[in-house]
């Protein structure tokens, strides 16, 4: 939502705005333009002739019923995105696990590269500061939400799926449902567009084949030896990446900065979305890559005290789990690892439980949090001590903590060279910079 409240701030459009409650992303914003209050009051709808929402939002929120009731035009967030998209080609990027990091990386290397890109992005680049802006390039780089089926709205040029795996059973009710949105998500691509899917990843590569069978243009990238634009000689090096990229017989370096296999996947699929999609120069889309500097909330390191480094990660489904807890793994190396997660949603921890377990395991001491129920009642019997059972079943060492018995238990166990990693879509941020407060007291 605060991406949209960017464009149309940049757009000129006079924005106001609530939230359940108030954060240092909302002053930034009031600091932009916006009028922000916290909580809901429909007589703040006075003056407004559209109202957007966000899929948190439910049906009887005051401000919502009210817009209704007065005959205001509605906006789902994809609807008010899609509508600023205005004339520039537009790349979408869907996928359950990498989104947010693809486009970012695409968003720099075109912005490197001189293309001066509008972009769109779930989480804040670390180098710009911001998740959204209008730009002059002929570039639209939007992160689409494939968890309510909205991002149908984009009809882009250039679609990336980095992968299609289980997830939002709550919305969709099983995989072959989800299978078919993305088929449906491909089908929205412009005549003449590109699909761009993972050749490692079994529900993109079927995407793929079902594309191409309809007609459609499709590239695939990966580590796999069929891919269109394969990647060879990985180097995982600490907190940085490097591999020989190949197509059509060509071999380049590619280089990154930020950390694990799964961040090379990335890199390739917003390099294929450049060199294949926008036909921007190979090697300035490469050089562009290598200027990459994170994005906030995807492996942030938030400080380091006495030796004890805390990182911060948005990690959610099981994939992106497995994907971070095995990175920050590799990092830690000879030293301890130290996972604090926070399970998002109840119906994701009740359908996801065990594979949660699985992508937590190779940590050496985790604290699982109490569920953030986001827009969900609680569900019973569904409580964090699902992942748990399992854990301990494992041999691991896990226990669900409060927050405070968290902040105390590592804090008192960690030393010089263990890694910290705080992980979860919710409120759990905050942890990281309370526990570096605790390790200088």
């Amino acid at each position: 939502m605060s991406a949209i409240v960017r464009l149309l701030l940049d757009a000129g459009v006079r924005v106001r705005g609530s939230d359940a409650k108030d954060s240092p992303l909302l002053e930034r914003l009031r600091e932009r333009g916006a009028t922000i209050w916290v909580g809901h009051d429909p007589e703040r709808l006075e003056g407004a002739d559209t109202v957007v929402v966000s899929s948190a939002i439910r049906e009887d929120n005051a401000e919502l019923a009210a817009a209704r009731a007065r005959g205001l035009r509605v906006l789902h967030r994809s609807q008010a995105l899609a509508s600023a998209m205005g004339e520039q080609s537009r790349v979408a990027i869907a996928g359950a696990n990498g989104k947010t990091t693809t486009s970012s990386m695409l968003t720099v290397a075109l912005l490197e590269a001189g293309e001066a890109p509008s972009f769109a992005l779930g989480g804040e680049l670390s180098t710009q500061g911001v998740n959204a802006a209008l730009g002059e390039g002929v570039a639209f780089v939007a992160e689409a939400d494939e968890s309510d089926g909205s991002f149908l709205a984009y009809q882009p040029d250039v679609a990336v799926v980095t992968n299609v795996q289980p997830d939002h059973l709550d919305f969709y009710g099983d995989f072959s449902t989800v299978e078919a949105a993305y088929l449906e998500f491909a089908a929205t691509i412009v005549d003449g567009g590109l699909l761009v899917v993972c050749a490692d990843d079994a529900g993109s590569q079927r995407l793929g084949r079902r594309a191409s069978a309809a007609g459609r243009r499709v590239v695939r990238y990966g580590f796999a030896d069929d891919a269109d634009v394969r990647l060879v000689d990985p180097v995982l090096d600490g907190t940085s990446a490097r591999a020989v990229l190949v197509e059509a017989g060509v071999r380049r370096e590619l280089a990154i900065t930020v950390p694990g296999r799964h961040n090379l996947l990335n890199a390739a699929a917003a390099y294929t979305a450049a060199a294949h999609g926008l036909g921007v120069d190979p090697q300035s889309v490469l050089d562009g890559l290598a200027a990459y500097g994170g994005t906030r909330r995807r492996f942030e390191t938030k400080g380091e005290v006495r030796g004890v480094t805390v990182v911060d990660d948005y990690a959610h489904n099981p994939g992106k789990v497995e994907a971070v807890v095995r990175t920050a793994k590799e990092i830690a190396g000879e030293h301890r690892l130290f996972v604090i997660f926070q399970p998002h949603l109840y119906s994701r921890t009740r359908d996801f439980a065990t594979a949660f377990a699985a992508g937590l395991s190779p940590a050496d001491e985790i604290l699982l949090l109490d569920i953030y129920g986001a827009r969900e009642e609680p569900m019973d019997g569904v409580t964090s001590e699902l992942i748990a059972g399992p854990l301990v079943q494992a041999g691991r060492s896990a226990r669900v903590v409060d927050v405070e018995t968290a902040l105390a238990s590592v804090a008192h166990a960690a030393q010089p060279g263990d890694l910290v990693l705080t992980v979860g879509a919710g409120d759990v941020t905050w942890v990281g910079p309370q526990l570096l407060e605790v390790l200088h007291r």
